[in-house]
């Protein structure tokens, strides 16, 4: 048994198992647990880190009313009077409760019992519907239950795994690190169908860079190849209902949308129909689309077309982006959906689960899901709004329109840690959440498998649990006994039984074997995979039989069709979005590290080279990004990663970080029909080159807030780094550093040469350096890394001193290696492969996500090498 507290790391859908040691002093060491199914001891970047973002910086630790102080008293009861006058007056779909995958099961499930049995509104939605609601979908026309069929141990039997919309190896590196052990030890093929080349594509086979949003078309001509190539399993397909009807829609399009060449195609189609044990993995970039279902089911549609489902090494498998998303559609947290998997529209699913809560009411349709929520904010149809762990000022479409609406909503209660979100900064009232290191429950990842997370670290200040927040507000609405809890085991509990009621109506989601778990039982629960149930147990859907009425399954016809918003003269780029590799949604936490902070510190938009030259767009310069809801200006990386005519950005930064840098204002709210999930991958948008008067770059001891037309800053081990620019020059640069760094009295060095628009500035308290301050007209050429350290000798080079080598930017994070040091230990060791840096420096031995850069390092080198 391995020393320490056995939790859930709570960063995405894999699931990993940690082992926390606290220190006594608020701090903790973290490691991998061994014994967990789903990661058997690796951490990525992100979870390696995750020691870093657990001080108390910036955390809320007390209730707020109108920005003040107040007891928990005061707060829970504004919270419950608002609301309760706001239904009496206007109806219960007045308000609304916005959700988040960072809450544990628990907190989901109190939340869901509050909204819709007692408060008697769908209108809980949650950030999820952001994530994966196309694959629920999906699984439903499919299915008839949002069953996900796939394991992880699936990964490690395949013969070919297809990567579908999803860039592994830096949103899920463990499971990454999984498909490259299958690869070498038993020669497993992998396909990466992606618009762009991610590093995902290192080490794959084959990559398809397919227009965005033709993802249809290309699984329709897969399906066709397969009825032709005879690989169709007949006898699978007795019990499936659809396929004449869906193997037609197939065989009246072409791939021709998809953009590919045609002997690509083919030979993606050889290769899945040779192997029959293929593994799908498929994420975001088929969810989030105005045909994110579509996607799901001509994903869906061929295997089991070929009854490659259900059984070992084979099946689609959706990798969830959020800890606890899976958790969430369990308990009903969509607006659409019941408990256990219950259907909300079906009376008999209502009755009983009215019945199972002894509620006084039950909507009878869905709720608003998460785009139509917030415009209903907007327009004064939801009066009352209530967010819990999540920031939809920055994270949602239209995002400014959504900071506007939530601005001006009548009531909006925010829980959270942090009171500095783009959306806390908007909230009536404030309640001080406890964070993770903190809570006590249960998440489940994205192969079914429930795993405890567990507190190690006290909660800070009055900071209390999430089902807390609910459960005491719904006593003060009057429903004192349906709220009763005392822990969350006792909710776990209600949860697990509900589920058995599930069970008896024939569905998937049943844990009822854990409803009478004891503290005991609880507080040493392993990971388990659900159901856990005395009537069924194991994998679903080998035998072809589903969770329909009729129990067939489903085969559903798809047609391609292109994204809602067509490209014109004025918004001729498409817009791409996606995560990077050691940041976190809106980097509450991982924004914390300065080591993750340290590989991509500040936004910037990807731009192919024939895009650039035509637009006058010059590496590292900024590039002024404009769609029809919004605008951004980003660092230009100019590279062939990306398409022509499309721009990729990444989604993390916001108000706090980065206010020009906030992407989901240029998301337009198009959504799915099916889902409501929203078209995050293919706005249209315009790019132009920020005239820039000058650029600068600024280190500081302590926090910075610029007033530049342009600025990101990011923590260091020593204090705050900024990158910053502006249109006008300053008529005075030491007056504008004193006001940036608020140092009106602070000994000053000052270099500056007007006629070039040169300026350096550095200042001292006590003989120490503080902070130092570097203006161009162009962007400069620092030594940002050596910079960050705040260095005591003459900081105004811009430059390390000879006997102090500068590591460069962070490449790998989980070992704190640097670029440069790399690139000396390849020119002086002779290094000649990417296993002989890491046995050299540890790079890229960890979580495995920097290989691919550590690959292009190596080719760069050897390329220079045999030129020289």
């Amino acid at each position: 048994m391995t020393d320490g507290v056995r939790s859930t790391c709570p960063y995405c859908g894999v699931g990993c198992g940690v082992v926390l040691d606290a220190d006594g002093a608020g701090g903790l060491t973290v490691r991998g647990d061994p014994d967990h199914p789903a990661n058997r001891g690796r951490l990525c970047s992100k979870g390696s880190a995750l020691a870093e973002t657990v001080d108390l910086r910036g955390r809320l630790l007390a209730p707020r009313i109108k920005g003040r102080e107040a007891s928990w008293d005061s707060a829970l009861d504004r919270v419950a009077t608002r609301f309760a006058r706001t239904i009496a007056k206007h109806g219960p779909d007045s308000v609304a409760f916005y959700a988040s995958g960072q809450m544990l099961t628990e907190d989901y499930y109190v939340a869901n019992k509050l909204m819709k049995g007692f408060v008697g509104t769908a209108n809980i939605d949650t950030n999820s519907r952001l994530c994966m609601a196309s694959t629920v979908a999906g699984h439903k026309r499919a299915f008839g239950t949002d069953t996900v069929p796939g394991t992880y141990e699936d990964i490690d039997k395949a013969d070919l795994i297809v990567l579908v919309g999803s860039n592994l190896a830096w949103c899920h590196p463990v499971l990454h690190q999984r498909a490259l052990a299958a690869k070498a030890a038993r020669g497993t093929k992998i396909v990466v169908v992606d618009p762009r080349r991610t590093a995902s594509c290192d080490g794959a086979d084959l990559h398809l860079p397919l227009r965005i949003g033709s993802d249809v078309a290309l699984f329709n001509r897969l399906l066709v190849a397969i009825y032709e190539g005879g690989a169709i399993d007949t006898r699978y397909l007795q019990q499936v209902d659809g396929f004449d009807d869906t193997l037609r829609r197939a065989f009246c399009a072409d791939a021709g949308p998809t953009g590919l060449d045609p002997g690509l195609v083919s030979w993606f189609c050889r290769l899945w129909i040779a192997h029959e044990r293929v593994v799908t993995i498929f994420s975001q970039g088929v969810n989030q689309s105005s045909a994110g279902t579509d996607k799901v089911n001509a994903i869906l549609n061929c295997h089991i077309a070929t009854g490659r489902i259900g059984r070992p090494g084979m099946g689609p498998f959706s990798v969830t982006g959020q800890p606890n998303a899976m958790g969430g559609r369990e308990v009903g947290g969509l607006a659409n959906m019941l408990a256990c998997h219950l259907d909300l529209e079906d009376p008999m699913h209502r009755s009983a689960v009215r019945a199972f809560w002894d509620a006084p009411r039950m909507p009878e349709r869905p709720g608003l899901k998460a785009v139509d929520m917030f415009r209903a904010v907007a327009d004064g149809r939801i009066r009352a709004l209530w967010i819990m762990h999540t920031n939809p000022a920055a994270t949602m479409p239209e995002a400014d329109a959504v900071r506007e609406a939530i601005r001006s909503c009548a009531f909006t209660v925010v829980s959270d840690v942090t009171a500095e979100t783009d959306t806390a900064r908007l909230a009536d009232v404030l309640l001080p959440a406890t964070a993770w290191a903190e809570k006590d429950g249960t998440v489940t990842n994205s192969d079914r498998t429930i795993s405890r997370q567990r507190a190690v670290l006290p909660p800070p200040g009055q900071a209390r649990p999430d089902w807390w927040h609910v459960a005491e507000v719904g006593r003060r609405m009057g429903w004192a006994r349906a709220f009763d809890y005392a822990s969350p085991v006792e909710i776990f509990r209600e949860h697990a039984a509900l589920s058995g009621i599930a069970g008896g109506f024939g569905r998937d989601f049943d844990i009822s074997g854990l409803s009478d778990l004891s503290e005991a039982d609880y507080a040493a629960l392993r990971p388990t995979r659900w159901p856990v149930a005395a009537k069924r147990g194991g994998r679903f859907f080998a035998d072809a039989r589903s969770f329909h009425p009729d129990g067939r399954m489903r085969m559903v016809p798809v047609a391609w069709r292109p994204p809602q918003a067509a490209r014109a003269p004025r918004y001729p780029f498409r817009l791409n979005t996606g995560r990077i590799r050691d940041q976190w949604h809106t980097m509450t936490r991982s924004g914390r590290s300065p080591r993750l902070s340290s590989h991509l510190a500040e936004p910037f938009v990807e731009i192919h080279p024939e895009d650039a030259a035509r637009l006058g767009v010059a590496p590292d310069t900024l590039v002024e990004v404009e769609s029809p809801t919004g605008r951004a200006v980003l660092r230009a990386t100019i590279t062939d990663r990306t398409r022509p005519g499309t721009l990729f950005a990444p989604i993390h930064w916001t108000g706090e970080t980065a206010p020009t840098g906030r992407i989901d204002a240029l998301v337009a709210g198009a959504t799915d029909p099916v889902s409501g999930q929203p078209e995050s991958k293919a706005s249209v948008c315009a790019a132009r080159v920020f005239a820039a008067g000058w650029y600068g770059f600024a280190v500081s001891r302590r926090p910075v807030r610029p007033e530049s037309d342009y600025w990101a800053v990011a923590p260091t081990q020593a204090g705050w780094r900024v990158e910053m620019a502006g249109r006008t020059t300053p008529a005075d640069w030491e007056s504008a550093a004193r006001a940036l760094f608020d140092m009106p009295v602070a000994e000053s060095q000052v270099l500056t040469d007007p006629a070039r628009g040169l300026a350096r500035l550095a200042f001292h308290e006590g003989g120490r350096l503080q902070a130092a301050l570097f203006v161009g007209p162009a962007p400069l050429g620092l030594m940002r890394d050596y910079l960050a350290t705040l260095p005591e000798s003459d900081v105004l080079t811009g430059r390390a001193p000879a006997d102090r080598p500068d590591p460069g930017p962070t490449l790998c994070a989980c070992f704190n290696v640097g670029v440069n040091t790399i690139l000396t230990a390849i020119e002086t060791r002779g290094l000649m492969s990417v296993e002989a840096v890491g046995a050299a420096l540890s790079a890229g031995t960890n979580c495995g996500s920097c290989r691919p850069e550590i690959a292009a390092l190596l080719d760069a080198a050897l390329t220079r090498e045999a030129a020289e």
